[in-house]
């Protein structure tokens, strides 16, 4: 079939695309984002589970989105409403207790009172010092990673702003920051508290969606990663009204007033690559648009290794590739609601209700439930992560019903068995595990949706089922993400770029990726 000609492709409608088509418009060029769903969203996405009930499919909260692309995309004026409840977390203990924090660290730090007064007066300090070091943190994920071999004057400007915004910490602060990066989680925790329900919700921030547990070298940079866009010791809990999904709508609505073009139903098959350099894409239905540059939202290993034929790489990088870590540990389970659970702890108080709810009360609890994912099993006793976002959003089920999503881990995506053999097994863990805190909930279900990583794989296009495009870990971080030489949304293929969380910083719905791959095309492009 005759191919047509563009200025430049964007593979992939998921945010981090939407974003990067969005900076590209503004600038002058007319992207055209090839989206393989009949919708946008990637990860980002609300669909109708069972007959008026809707769930955000598989993300359920905003990363938080980075401030300045909210602003910049005018999302707000673009339909997108998010709403941040008052209450960030409640954890529950199976003894019956519950530990709910606030976006309010003094309210917090009374409800914690209650467990222990020592703790409740170190709360604040530990939210003080995350405040100033993620604010630094903050700033290099929003800068380019710099050329290790040949540092441009940017690099060098870049990483000298860095350095003195390190400095400008002040000692205590400075050297937190330098030895939490490489510690175990659970071991920064234990520093700070002696609660057990409260280490444990403050260690699930730096093993969430990875292959990492409490006591695994460099999880407390993942908390880092995670608190530079939300300083709150637990993360808060921001939704949007209408589900993820309407975040990528907003966003895709700002990319075509800017000037980009979106294309539903449009598979991306092959990257097409021409004397080391990309021309285009080939479509499922057989047909080729020919681009000036080639942007893609696909992980490194779907883009690199799939869509391109790999002989257009040294076999040097290619083995580099193989070898980045991007095996995913989360499943996904929706549940269609005919009311509200009541939880044991909270004595009918659905208000803690609102935010997060964390199961998984000590320390040593998460870390068993990563050793099963280790041997190729499922937790039999799984950390959760739960939200009822139709206590916030009634417009998401009936009236008096409700939609509740559940992230569980740890689901390796290496499983013994089959997952698909497995899937039943999976949902029964689930609810089980809910119910040891809300006995009622079995009687309220009217259907599940349950999504596993093979599932992850297969039918959202996410390598290994791994949420984030690749393990977040030490060394696949920063320069290294997600090769060293090659974290400056380039590819060894000329006119062929990244720009999905395969890329720094990689962390959850922020854009950061995007937003960076954006500014570094375009210097591309205008040089």
């Amino acid at each position: 079939m005759p191919g047509t000609g563009r200025d430049m492709l964007i593979i992939g409608g998921g945010h981090n695309g939407l974003v990067t088509a969005f900076y590209l418009a503004k600038a002058g060029f007319k992207p055209l984002v090839l989206e393989r769903n009949a919708q946008v969203g990637g990860a980002a996405v609300t669909d109708e589970f069972h007959p008026g009930f809707r769930c955000s499919t598989l993300a359920h909260t905003a990363g938080p989105i980075r401030p300045d692309i909210v602003r910049d995309m005018q999302l707000e004026k673009h339909g997108l409403k998010l709403i941040t409840p008052e209450v960030c977390v409640t954890a529950l203990s199976p003894e019956g207790r519950a530990l709910t924090l606030y976006q309010d660290v003094a309210k917090s730090a009374q409800q914690i009172a209650a467990f222990s007064r020592k703790d409740a007066a170190k709360y604040p300090e530990f939210e003080k010092s995350l405040g100033k070091i993620s604010k630094v943190i903050a700033e290099a994920l929003a800068t380019t990673p710099p050329d290790i071999d040949h540092p441009s004057t940017g690099d060098l400007w870049s990483m000298l702003k860095t350095g003195r915004a390190i400095r400008n910490l002040g000692k205590k602060d400075m050297f937190r920051l330098l030895r939490w990066g490489p510690m175990a989680v659970a071991d920064l925790a234990a520093e700070y508290f002696e609660t057990e329900l409260l280490r444990a919700v403050v260690a699930a921030r730096g093993v969430f969606g990875t292959f990492l547990g409490p006591w695994s070298a460099g999880s407390t940079l993942v908390l880092l990663i995670r608190a530079a866009g939300d300083p709150h010791p637990v993360g808060s809990a921001t939704f949007a009204a209408g589900g993820m999904g309407a975040v990528t709508q907003a966003m895709a609505a700002a990319a075509k007033a800017a000037g980009a073009e979106i294309r539903t139903g449009a598979e991306v098959i092959e990257i097409r690559v021409q004397n080391g350099a990309a021309t285009g894409v080939l479509l499922s239905t057989g047909e080729e648009i020919h681009a000036k540059a080639v942007i893609s939202n696909a992980d490194p290993k779907r883009t690199l290794l799939k869509l391109t034929d790999p002989m257009h790489l040294s076999p040097d990088f290619v083995q580099k590739l193989q070898h980045y870590r991007g095996n995913g540990t989360v499943a996904k389970v929706n549940l269609a609601l005919s009311g509200l659970p009541k939880f044991t702890a909270l004595n009918g108080d659905a208000s803690a209700l609102r935010g997060r709810i964390h199961i998984g009360h000590e320390i040593d609890y998460l870390e068993r439930a990563f050793d099963e994912a280790k041997y190729g099993e499922f937790s039999k006793q799984p950390y959760l992560e739960a939200t009822i976002p139709s206590l916030t959003d009634p417009t998401l089920a009936p009236d008096g019903k409700h939609v509740m999503s559940i992230y569980m881990q740890y689901a390796p995506y290496k499983l013994r068995g089959d997952w698909e053999q497995q899937r039943k097994a999976l949902g029964q863990t689930v609810v089980q595990t809910l119910t040891q805190y809300a006995p009622n909930l079995p009687e309220l279900i009217l259907t599940h949706q349950i999504i596993t990583p093979h599932d992850l794989e297969e039918k959202y296009v996410l390598t290994g089922g791994q949420i984030f495009h690749g393990e977040l870990a030490l060394d696949q971080f920063f320069t290294m993400r997600p090769l060293l030489d090659w974290a400056r949304y380039r590819t060894p293929i000329e006119n062929l770029y990244l720009c999905g969380s395969g890329t720094h910083p990689g962390a959850g719905l922020t854009g950061g990726s995007g937003a960076n791959a954006a500014r570094e095309i375009l210097k591309a492009l205008k040089s």
